[in-house]
């Protein structure tokens, strides 16, 4: 246990994608997702990137929706599909300034958790694969090995703050020694909790704030495989010297447009 603590979003910050949508793809073949399921996403997923969906009130129709998405699904089926896909959806698009970065906060001495509004299944098997065994994730109620459709904690926007501040009170973190690493303007009360907030390949809001309170700004732009990066650990960049999406039902519904994108070119 270090005497501080590296808060690290997940998309887009750590891996140079949406990890809810990099398992959309195995799930849709393993049936855990149907066309109806993409089509009634659509709308949530294009008011998120448009900014409209990072308020209070979006989160949480996203939480109940991926809550109603998720309930049925066998706990063991989820687990494997991610474990058998790991080394291919997501390992290839880890950021190498990212694994550097975390790698100098454990050479510091500090603890390393990811944070993250995906699934605690998908997140800490992400966590493992670059040696991070803290993680504070959304949780899923479970009942008989299955998703019961409702959520035990739904880690976005002001939650991610909650989540972080009950492991400081249990490690005696001071946030105001801890630093925050973040690409979205939804994640402004994480990146606000901490003494350390630097914003990494920020979103046009957060750039915004970024800029105007002097926070680094961090631009991450080398997805290499694990064995790659053991071999050529990458520079830090100059700005972090000096100073772990959304849900499963926005990766669904990415992953239904560019189904429907191919469609249309094959016909």
């Amino acid at each position: 246990m270090g005497l501080s603590a590296a808060f690290f979003d997940l998309d887009k910050t750590v891996i140079a994608k949406s990890s809810a949508l990099a398992f959309g793809r195995p799930f849709y073949r393993d049936g855990l997702i149907s066309r109806r399921d993409v089509v009634k996403t659509a709308y949530a997923q294009l008011m998120f990137r448009l900014g409209g969906g990072t308020d209070e009130q979006s989160m949480a129709r996203t939480r109940d929706y991926m809550a109603a998405l998720c309930k049925g699904w066998r706990v063991e089926q989820v687990q494997q599909i991610v474990a058998e896909t790991l080394g291919t959806l997501i390992n290839p698009y880890v950021y190498a300034e990212a694994a550097a970065l975390i790698a100098e906060h454990q050479a510091a001495g500090r603890d390393v958790v990811l944070v993250s509004a995906s699934g605690d299944e998908m997140v800490r098997p992400i966590g493992a694969l670059l040696g991070i065994t803290d993680v504070i994730a959304t949780r899923m109620a479970i009942a008989d090995g299955r998703y019961s459709g409702a959520v035990e904690f739904y880690a976005a926007g002001p939650a991610k703050v909650t989540g972080v501040r009950r492991l400081a009170d249990e490690r005696g973190y001071d946030l105001a020694e801890c630093y925050a690493y973040s690409d979205s303007s939804s994640d402004l009360p994480l990146l606000e909790a901490v003494g350390h907030p630097s914003a990494v390949n920020p979103d046009r809001a957060l750039r915004r704030v970024a800029a105007l309170r002097s926070w680094p700004i961090l631009e991450f732009r080398n997805p290499v495989p694990l064995g790659r990066r053991l071999r050529d650990r990458p520079a830090v960049p100059v700005a972090a010297a000096l100073g772990v999406g959304v849900g499963v039902a926005i990766g669904v519904a990415l992953y239904g447009r560019h189904r429907r994108t191919r469609a249309a070119a094959v016909a």
